[in-house]
């Protein structure tokens, strides 16, 4: 059964998706780091690429949500989408 916030957070991430080009890089990382943390929790995983710092930063921004329970992820990423949509 899909809960209320599933349903939720499935809407900011295909809203948020049709507008990515036009945030700005802190938004995207935050975005990005709430939206692993809800798919996946603490379970990381980095694949090292030395030619793509990106990658590394975005893995250090989902590494600082350690311990956030997947369900506060997609409230929080659900807040920020709000924000950036009012």
């Amino acid at each position: 059964m899909t809960s209320k916030l599933d349903i939720q957070f499935k809407e900011a991430v295909e809203k948020i998706s049709k507008t990515e080009e036009k945030l700005p890089p802190d938004i995207l990382l935050r975005l990005y780091a709430y939206y692993k943390q809800a798919i996946k929790g603490d379970n990381f995983l980095y694949n090292y690429n030395d030619k793509d710092i990106r990658d590394a930063f975005k893995f250090n921004a989902w590494m600082q949500l350690k311990g956030m329970s997947e369900n506060q992820a997609k409230q929080e990423y659900i807040n920020l989408a709000n924000t950036i949509f009012k």
